[in-house]
């Protein structure tokens, strides 16, 4: 079984780029050249520890000239690894071990952003759905590629698809916040808001996570080879990202109002939209161990979704030690 999210890519795209995951992409950067770095998503406050650690200077610092490239929806993070466009990545866990497991991609993944992915069935309060229980007979938008996922999450709870009525979903706030449908699978971090800004009425949400299904999101992923032969300027980054993160934490609504105008420009939030996935986003990635943190436990949880969702990896996806110089 193979899904994607929103900011996903098909096994068609990665399929033309399936030679490149064996060019020797490190070697062909020299140890003093810039550092490019691939979000995944436009520029939004998911991203805005980065910021904070550019506009500091603190990538400076450690000695890297760091580029940002920002992500999007027509935006690969991974085939921007496989390129040699990027040197470090974010990127979804199911995609990125499908991308090892069926194309032979060297990925590694060296830190976790979310400790718990955003993805989540969002309703009104009003509906009472208060766990996946509650969607027997209930009407929910997904995105298409998001239904492999979402059907593997239903039987784990105990819930048949032919119990649902499950139709597309588009990421518009519009079919929930009218009583269109009552559910829709989308991040936390911004719609129920949205949502509530939109209706007036109140919105509740279920974390993947939290209902048989523990994965992060966000995972700080490099090749082999640059792993190998850009050790130091990867610490660096780390260092310096983890750097940024702390100081949003301590500070959410002065960051998010300070980039309104300079990063967040364009990006179709409202103020109060931007802060409330700023401040909500916190308990998704605080670590007792720092931003980016991956034990043993929380890898096996990952390792076991994985499996659930039919997609085969191991331990070796993952690489701690980088996390250990920090």
């Amino acid at each position: 079984m193979f899904t994607q999210t929103r900011r996903a890519f098909g096994k068609t795209a990665l399929a033309g780029l399936a030679a490149a995951a064996f060019a020797p992409i490190g070697r062909a950067r020299a140890a003093e050249a810039p550092l490019s770095f691939q979000s995944i998503w436009i520029n939004d406050p998911e991203f805005i520890g980065y910021f904070i650690a550019i506009d500091k200077g603190w990538y400076k610092e450690g000695g890297l000239d760091l580029t940002y490239l920002p992500g999007g929806p027509d935006v690969i993070p991974q085939a921007s690894l496989l390129t040699g466009k990027a040197d470090i990545a974010l990127t979804s866990l199911i995609e990125t071990a499908s991308a090892v497991s069926e194309k032979g991609a060297t990925f590694k993944i060296i830190g976790a952003q979310f400790q718990k992915s955003p993805d989540s069935v969002i309703s009104l309060e009003a509906t009472g759905i208060k766990s996946i229980k509650d969607l027997v007979g209930k009407t929910v938008a997904c995105p298409p590629l998001s239904l492999g996922t979402f059907k593997v999450l239903l039987g784990l709870n105990g819930v048949t698809e032919d119990q649902v009525k499950i139709v597309p979903y588009a990421f518009d706030p519009t079919p929930l916040a009218t009583g269109q449908v009552d559910a829709v699978v989308d991040f936390m971090t911004s719609l129920p808001f949205i949502v509530e800004q939109t209706s007036g009425k109140k919105a509740s949400y279920l974390l993947f996570y939290d209902f048989g299904l523990p994965f992060g999101q966000d995972l700080v992923t490099v090749n082999e080879e640059t792993l190998k032969t850009r050790r130091k300027d990867i610490v660096a980054f780390m260092r310096a990202s983890r750097k940024g993160w702390d100081e949003d934490f301590a500070n959410p609504e002065k960051y998010t109002k300070e980039y309104e105008n300079t990063w967040f420009k364009g990006n179709g939030y409202t103020p109060e939209a931007a802060l409330f996935h700023s401040r909500i986003q916190v308990d998704l990635m605080k670590n007792p161990n720092g931003v980016f943190a991956m034990d043993d436990d929380w890898i096996e949880k990952n390792l076991a979704t994985l499996d659930k969702v039919g997609v085969k990896a191991d331990k070796s996806l993952f690489d701690t030690s980088i996390l250990k110089e920090l």
